[in-house]
């Protein structure tokens, strides 16, 4: 009967880890889901200075307007990275131009990369950690705090309400996952330490 019992827990355990890990390996997929479907804009500051901090502000201003129109015919990310990519000499001239103005004397690059980012709610909408698509504006040396948002679909532009939402890029699941709440969602956490973890294997041992 001992034997039995043990047996039976033994049982009951296999099933639960085994559940346990259906649910994050699938948790896991719905990360990268959402991963694939969004471009995220990074605007990354020349220091931590009071004025460099406060213009990365008004860059972040300069740049979400002029990138209004920007993806009225986007309906993927794939048509909104092209979009992008046709328009970066003109977001970094829009970023050079409010620098030059505010008489400060260093240059900026935009580019579109891939860029990690830990999980960061905006609103009602959480996303997981790990490497993002990304249009990154680095101002300067880029040694200061950073700004970020989403950029496609477009939840930090203005005038977004008539393009592409999250509920026409994502599955079912993936959405209902960037709406759950990371401080109750214990596997957020995990995937930020999974992510962390290959960043380091990455930087220890590049391709």
């Amino acid at each position: 009967m001992k034997q039995e019992g043990r047996l039976t827990a033994l049982a009951a355990l296999t099933a639960m880890a085994l559940t346990v890990l259906f649910s994050i390996l699938g948790f896991s997929g719905n990360c990268e889901e959402v991963r694939g479907a969004v471009l995220r804009l990074h605007v990354i500051a020349n220091s931590d200075s009071a004025a460099d901090q406060a213009l990365k502000l008004q860059v972040r201003d300069a740049i979400l307007k002029q990138s209004g129109a920007l993806f009225a015919a986007s309906q993927n990310k794939v048509q909104a990275e092209q979009a992008v990519y046709d328009a970066l000499p003109t977001l970094e001239q829009t970023a050079q131009d409010v620098v030059a103005a505010q008489g400060f004397p260093y240059a900026v690059h935009a580019e579109l990369t891939q860029s990690a980012f830990p999980t960061r709610t905006y609103g009602n909408v959480t996303l997981p950690a790990g490497m993002y698509d990304a249009v990154r504006v680095t101002l300067g040396s880029g040694n200061g705090h950073n700004w970020w948002c989403v950029m496609f679909p477009p939840l930090c532009l203005p005038a977004a309400s008539d393009k592409a939402a999250l509920e026409d890029v994502l599955s079912e699941n993936a959405l209902v996952l960037v709406q759950e709440n990371p401080k109750l969602e214990l596997r957020f956490w995990l995937v930020e330490q999974w992510e962390a973890l290959q960043m380091r294997w990455r930087e220890k041992h590049p391709a």
